[in-house]
């Protein structure tokens, strides 16, 4: 199986940056897409971003035009860029995994356990 682990959040001033990475190891399949969501306090989770393993992506629309979704595939890890943060980014942002993008937006194979990030002045 996939394990996936999401490191880089942390406390950010609203208009800052960050940058988010997960890591997969175990069994890896070649062909995968990845993904973001986000679970912010009092709702349920929402995608964020998804990449294909043909570099294909895709975001939600609150984050079109401040996040960049991008992978490594010779490392394994999936990297999110978030800037311009507003306080409503504020969530634990997990990562997934999944054989396309629309199964990995729908139904994901394997999740990380999150990282936190708090955007706040």
């Amino acid at each position: 199986q996939v394990q996936l682990v999401e490191s880089g959040g942390g406390l950010v001033s609203p208009g800052g940056s960050l940058r988010l990475s997960c890591a997969a190891s175990g069994r890896t399949p070649s062909r995968y897409a990845m993904g973001w969501f986000r679970q912010a306090p009092g709702k349920e989770r929402e995608f964020v971003a998804a990449i294909g393993w043909s570099a294909g992506s895709s975001y939600a629309d609150s984050v079109k035009g401040r996040f960049t979704i991008s992978r490594d595939s010779t490392k394994n890890t999936m990297y999110l860029q978030m800037n311009s943060l507003r306080p409503d980014d504020t969530a634990v942002y997990y990562c997934a995994a999944a054989p396309t993008m629309l199964v990995v937006r729908t139904r994901p194979d394997a999740w990380g356990q999150g990282t936190e990030v708090t955007v706040s002045s």
